[in-house]
């Protein structure tokens, strides 16, 4: 009976002498770094457009400049966020660097002129080893435990299991191995009195960043607080190129204004820039911008060619708002200038251009040709060559021109060849080649089957009309009634060819659909009245032509006489 009293009094002495080991060991091994460490950990707080707190959660810095990262979460949705650093100071949240909504976790900068960072380890850490959980503003008692897993994800991070108990308010706090380094950010725990933990890679999290397509990342688009630019020029120009028709105006400009002061001596910027003023009519401010990025280009050619493409279309499309300083004169001595830098076809295009709208098409039509043996769209040079000629009044070049814009492509046609199958068929047309014109339509047609339209088949159907192909040009008409069947003139159209051909009684039930649509319209009238007259029925016939007189049919009169 002694010997099993004494053996409970040992075991409940060892209970005793155990708990005060577990209790009191971590805070005699309390590493050095601690009290310096927490000085990095803050909290941050998320608010929505409304001011109306979102969530909080804890954070840390890992950069010098404010770089910080945290659990994505309470961003979800917010429009601002502030954090509350180690001193109780309040800092805002500028710019968000990246997100992995995956593994819920952010990067972001915090508007601080200087941080103190964590260092984060540039190994993963070995199972067994001890790792120190450092809370917000805690540098007394600090919970260790020791990592029991780490699974490595994307060939180079780890995704840690710790045997360690931890609250809930311990997520997005530092996970740091014996060198206070940081090896993990905490993850939320599964419950309160599990008995594990987890973290995912800091090295992981401090690597998200912006890229150039970051526009329609769906986690970026999760919140609304300002995404920052990306780190190089390269994928900041490709993010805000693609941002021009990606975003409202005004975040595009915000981009714009961002990518200048990041990158102040890069001409894109201030490039970007003057094309939203010159597009807004602010041509002091487009010239302005302009002039600082040939200040501030290498390739200056480059910067020129866009200058002077600015002028010219500004010229071109909004001549009727004069900019003094911005002239085609202006624009062809930036543009040779451009040429003699770096001569680049592109660049003697474009002066091509400006000299046809000098009119100078005789210096227009020899660069042209030039560029027929260059490695430019040799179609669209035929076809610039062209338009010189017809400003000319040389129909018979222009058209030949316009063969060898045609003949720059081969049967079957492919779809680039339809533009100028339409306007060779157009010139066609106006020169009087009524069936040639005809058989570019039928081609163009080929190529735009889903996109003809009831004006195409109007069109193409004078052509028929002109050309004899009464038949085709009946079937034409009638596909442009069915595209467009409120339109009277296309009915009006009709029922004058099918009195042409002979086809009386059509031409009476045409013109009645015509005269149901348009009652107060004269068209009816004469054209019901013609093909009477023209089947004998002179009286009726003559009594509709009366009332196409009296609202004002310029043609009524002479028909009246002819049929009286």
């Amino acid at each position: 009976m002694r010997t099993e009293y004494y053996n409970k009094v040992q075991r409940r002495v060892m209970g005793v002498l155990l708990l005060y080991l577990f209790t009191f060991l971590p805070l005699q091994a309390q590493p050095s770094w601690v009290k310096k460490a927490t000085k990095s950990v803050f909290t941050v707080k998320t608010f929505s457009a409304d001011g109306s707190l979102i969530g909080s959660s804890n954070g840390f810095f890992t950069g010098t400049d404010g770089e910080a990262i945290s659990n994505f979460a309470p961003f979800k949705g917010a429009s601002r966020a502030v954090i509350i650093d180690a001193a109780g100071k309040e800092l805002p949240v500028s710019t968000i660097m990246g997100a992995n909504d995956m593994y819920d976790v952010v990067k972001f900068r915090v508007a601080a002129n200087k941080t103190q960072p964590l260092t984060i380890a540039t190994e993963i850490a070995p199972t067994g080893n001890t790792v120190w959980l450092l809370p917000y503003r805690e540098t007394k008692v600090i919970k260790s435990g020791a990592v029991r897993k780490a699974e490595t994800f994307q060939e180079e991070y780890a995704y840690y299991t710790i045997a360690m108990q931890t609250p809930e308010t311990a997520v997005s706090c530092p996970l740091l191995n014996e060198a206070g380094e940081v090896i993990g950010l905490m993850q939320q725990p599964a419950s309160a009195t599990d008995s594990l933990s987890y973290a995912v890679s800091a090295r992981f999290v401090d690597s998200l960043k912006v890229t150039g397509f970051s526009l329609s990342d769906p986690t970026l688009k999760m919140t609304a607080i300002k995404k920052e630019l990306p780190q190089t020029l390269e994928e900041t120009n490709l993010l805000v190129y693609l941002a021009g028709s990606a975003v409202d105006s005004a975040t595009y400009v915000g981009l714009v204004d961002d990518m200048i002061e990041k990158f102040p001596d890069a001409p894109e910027g201030y490039v970007y820039r003057a094309e939203i003023a010159a597009n807004t009519a602010n041509y002091t401010a487009a010239d302005k911008d302009m002039t600082q990025a040939l200040k501030v280009a290498e390739a200056k050619d480059e910067v020129l060619f866009t200058y002077a493409r600015m002028i010219y279309n500004k010229e071109i499309y909004q001549s009727l708002q004069p900019y003094e300083p911005w002239t085609f004169d202006k624009a062809l001595a930036q543009i040779q200038e451009a040429y003699g830098i770096n001569p680049q076809p592109a660049y003697r295009q474009l002066e091509g251009n400006i000299l046809f709208a000098q009119k100078k098409y005789d210096d227009a039509y020899n660069i042209f040709m030039e560029l027929t043996n260059s490695n430019m769209d040799k179609a669209e040079m035929w076809y610039g060559a062209a338009r010189c000629k017809e400003m000319q009044k040389d129909t018979t070049a222009m058209l030949a021109l316009l063969d060898s814009a045609v003949n720059v492509f081969t049967k079957p046609y492919l779809k680039q060849a339809a533009p100028y199958l339409w306007t060779r068929g157009n010139k066609r047309f106006d020169c009087g080649k009524y069936r040639e014109a005809v058989a570019d339509f039928n081609e163009y047609e080929k190529l735009m089957a889903t996109q003809v339209n009831a004006r195409f088949y109007y069109i193409r159907h004078q052509a028929e009309i002109e050309g004899r192909l009464y038949q085709q040009a009946l079937n034409d008409i009638n596909r442009a009634i069915q595209m467009e069947p409120k339109e009277t003139l296309y009915y009006a159209e009709k029922a004058s060819l099918q009195i042409r051909v002979g086809q009386y009684d059509d031409a009476i039930g045409t013109a009645e659909e015509l005269l149901a649509l348009e009652p107060d319209g004269s068209n009816g009238y004469l054209f019901k009245g013609l093909a009477l007259c023209l089947k004998g029925n002179k009286k009726d016939g003559l009594e509709l032509l009366g009332k196409a007189k009296e609202m004002g049919d310029p043609q009524a009169e002479g028909l009246i006489e002819k049929y009286k």
